[in-house]
């Protein structure tokens, strides 16, 4: 039987070992803390998707006419 040695007198290697072994995997989870976006401040990236999504449907909208517009050949 070891003799037990209290923690804070444990050499480095020795309290390393303990801690590596006490340690675990997060298996696949990310432990990054996250936090939500707050719905009031104004988000750069939301505004810009949305004047991205008006042009393409103006550009389609003026493509359907021309090509409507165009005499057959």
């Amino acid at each position: 039987m070891e003799k037990f040695v209290p923690y804070e007198k444990l050499s480095k290697k020795a309290k390393r070992r303990m801690d590596l072994a006490k340690r675990g995997t997060w298996q696949g989870i990310n432990p990054v803390t996250r936090k939500s976006e707050n719905p009031k401040a104004y988000n750069r990236r939301k505004a810009r998707q949305l004047d991205m999504e008006q042009c393409r449907v103006f550009c389609f909208a003026v493509q359907k006419q021309t090509v409507a517009k165009m005499p057959q050949t």
